[in-house]
């Protein structure tokens, strides 16, 4: 099944909170919008193409200046569902679960009882549990740290993350099965469009493979970058050429990581 399939089956609709989160076009800060104050204008964000912010500010209640977890936009999860050649029977691991929404969609692709998601933030992780119950889909919801994975339910065929990292977690190796893969978005610690990287697990613990195209997501709480860190990548990255991601690729093993160009043998990190 395509993931467009999936998400004309699955609305977004039910795994959305009550309140989620829109800018104020006058100020640049966040602003709630409660489903009951403005259903209608609720809805239109909801049904949108857009992703939808539902936390500011890891939990903030009255407004926000940073989004810390969103919907996101349908194209963008239909892109990461394809990628990751979801099919039925396999086991799935996901990594910020969210509203639940993309969990769901995982569900549908491999069966409910193969997808575990794992959220950090407790309130979230209710949330997403609720849903995916009320909604028919028996998932496994953990409220946990992410960059440790979930070993009980392990080895994974396929491992997604829907946080950025600027490292890979060797956890999330070591519970996924030689041939799986793990896709994961990049903050922009190397290349500014913060690509997406699909990592192939080889049977000797280690896993590689290369960034591709823009993803833009949100990074993990414990690997956010300072702005400041975030100026200087692209500074370093135009200085270089301005090379296009997908000439990079990453190799992950038991003693760290590594960042090249073009080939494994010319690591710039």
């Amino acid at each position: 099944m395509q993931a467009d399939e999936v998400l004309r089956r699955v609305r977004r609709e039910p795994f959305m909170p009550e309140t989620i989160w829109i800018v104020d076009e006058g100020t640049g800060w966040f602003r709630p919008l409660c489903r009951a104050d403005d259903p209608k204008g609720w809805r239109r964000e909801v049904e949108s193409e857009r992703s939808v912010i539902i936390q500011v500010d890891d939990g903030a209640t009255e407004r926000g200046r940073w989004p810390t977890s969103s919907s996101s936009a349908p194209y963008i999860m239909a892109k990461m569902l394809d990628a990751l050649e979801v099919r039925p029977g396999l086991r799935v691991m996901e990594i910020g679960g969210g509203s639940g929404y993309n969990a769901a969609l995982l569900a549908e692709l491999a069966g409910a009882g193969n997808i575990t998601t794992v959220e950090i933030d407790a309130s979230l992780a209710d949330h997403a549990r609720r849903a995916l119950t009320q909604a028919g889909y028996p998932v496994t919801v953990i409220t946990g740290d992410g960059m440790q994975g979930y070993r009980e339910n392990a080895p994974y065929d396929r491992v997604v993350a829907t946080a950025a990292v600027r490292e890979v977690p060797y956890a999330w190796v070591e519970q996924t099965r030689p041939g799986g893969l793990i896709l994961v978005p990049w903050v922009a610690s190397f290349h500014p469009d913060e690509p997406l990287a699909t990592l192939k697990v080889e049977t000797d613990g280690t896993a590689e493979g290369r960034f591709g195209s823009p993803a833009w997501f949100m990074p993990m709480r414990s690997q956010r970058l300072r702005q400041r860190t975030i100026r200087e990548t692209e500074e370093r990255w135009a200085a270089a050429g301005k090379p296009e991601a997908c000439r990079y690729g990453v190799t992950v093993t038991p003693e760290g990581q590594r960042i090249w160009l073009d080939s494994p043998d010319n690591p710039i990190t």
